[in-house]
């Protein structure tokens, strides 16, 4: 007995140890795996991070670059308004009052407030003025002609050499050779600070005015109303187009070999660079066609082609998001397929459309190389008025001055794009809200 007893106790001691060798080395597989768990949680909370930090280093950098341009330097003057002084005759025709030469009132109220002795400091005193300085005369003439031969307080835009210089962006300690602002000049604008004549307000001509080769005067204006223009082309084709191209493709096309071809095209469009919408647009609507250049119109076109296969596959998705039960219990009590498709599918998958509708207007005010392709880089000093006016859109504009070498147009630059990311932030931002708002949970 003793015997078998010592026997059994040493065959399971090897069992014992075995046992315990395959326990840890599971527990060593294990905690290698909750460690590479860990490491993979890591790496994506350092991208996350990073990505952050570039997105704070480029909002600033791109804010901190704008911040300077949503102000402008402005001179407080007396102008007198004779209208002999000005060359008009009959106040009552517009024309005249548009022709009027109102840059010299404008002229003689600062030599009033700073005479000048001679030639050359004339020049320079001149040389404190925009060369639109005169713009805000002309407006208050052609809203008002009464104001004629009156003498009005009027804040008149500065040069853009004194803007940048009241904006620390040139310091004072530059040599007088290495800036456009001369010393004397620099000694006229400190006794105008200091009479309270000359000071910074809010950009008003940022989003009011056009193009212009004067960084001060120029704005984006134009731009934004040739921007909303085409956004509209763009929402009144792409709205019935989409939505019907994509419900025949998702409820009445038949499964076939035609229907797949189409639907591996529209995938592939969605892909295809935007510039390659820009040539179609310029072969056909251009050149074939012979609709007029850096039109509105032609923009809203072309951003059209680009947009609809993104709709309609989002639309698509809308479509299949609801409930097959939804369409049978139409069916079920007498509804034709068309009825059940337009008054039940259609308005439960309307949050779904929306929200597609609104993320492609919004790629469709961003994209530059196919706007840039139909010739709506063409400097536009005027606001268009109709869609078949020449005009330009707001990333083309940002296209436009960032090859401008003038100091002005660096803030100007930064600024339209922060313009321009928060049209774009609010309509993706109402995009999810409308989503969140309208959509069923099913």
């Amino acid at each position: 007995m003793s015997n078998a007893h010592a026997d059994d106790s040493f065959e399971s001691a090897p069992r014992r140890v075995e046992g315990t060798t395959r326990t840890s080395h599971w527990q060593k597989r294990l905690r290698r795996r909750y460690a590479a768990e860990k490491r993979f949680q890591a790496y994506g909370i350092i991208a996350i991070c990073l990505g952050i930090s570039f997105l704070v280093v480029l909002f600033s950098s791109i804010i901190g670059n704008a911040l300077p341009a949503f102000t402008e330097a402005r001179i407080k003057l007396e102008v007198h308004l004779d209208q002999g002084d000005l060359g008009i005759k009959d106040p009552s025709d517009e024309g005249e009052l548009l022709r009027a030469y109102y840059l010299k009132p404008v002229r003689e109220a600062l030599k009033k407030v700073i005479p000048p002795a001679d030639r050359a400091e004339r020049k320079d005193l001149y040389g404190l003025l925009s060369v639109n300085a005169d713009a805000k005369v002309r407006q208050m003439v052609l809203s008002d002609p009464t104001v004629l031969g009156t003498t009005q307080t009027v804040w008149v835009l500065a040069s853009g050499d004194v803007d940048v210089m009241m904006k620390g962006i040139i310091g004072r300690d530059v040599p007088e050779e290495r800036r456009q602002i001369n010393d004397r000049q620099l000694a006229w604008m400190d006794q105008l600070v200091e009479q309270g004549l000359l000071e910074q307000k809010f950009n008003t001509t940022l989003f009011t005015a056009a193009a212009s080769a004067e960084p001060e005067a120029a704005g984006v204006g134009a731009a934004l109303v040739g921007s909303l223009m085409m956004m509209g082309v763009v929402l009144i084709l792409t709205l019935p187009i989409g939505v019907a191209a994509a419900v025949y493709l998702e409820e009445f096309a038949p499964v076939n070999w035609f229907t797949d071809l189409i639907e591996v095209n529209i995938n592939n469009l969605a892909a295809v660079p935007s510039i390659v919408f820009g040539l179609l647009g310029l072969a056909v609507f251009i050149n074939f066609m012979e609709l007029p250049r850096a039109a509105p119109l032609i923009g809203g076109m072309v951003l059209t082609l680009m947009t609809l296969p993104t709709v309609i596959i989002a639309t698509r998705a809308a479509l299949k998001a609801v409930p097959p039960s939804i369409r049978e219990a139409a069916l079920g009590v007498g509804a034709s397929k068309m009825q059940s498709i337009f008054h039940h599918v259609l308005p439960l998958a309307g949050p779904g459309i929306l929200t597609s509708i609104i993320i492609g207007l919004a790629q469709a005010l961003g994209e530059t190389a196919p706007l840039l392709m139909i010739g709506m880089v063409a400097f536009v000093v005027d606001h268009p008025s109709t869609p078949l006016d020449a005009a330009t859109a707001l990333p083309v504009q940002i296209y436009m001055w960032s090859g401008l070498p003038e100091r002005g147009f660096v803030a100007r630059t930064s600024a339209a794009i922060v313009v321009l990311l928060g049209f774009l932030i609010i309509m993706n931002a109402s995009a999810v809200w409308l989503r969140r708002k309208f959509e069923r949970r099913w």
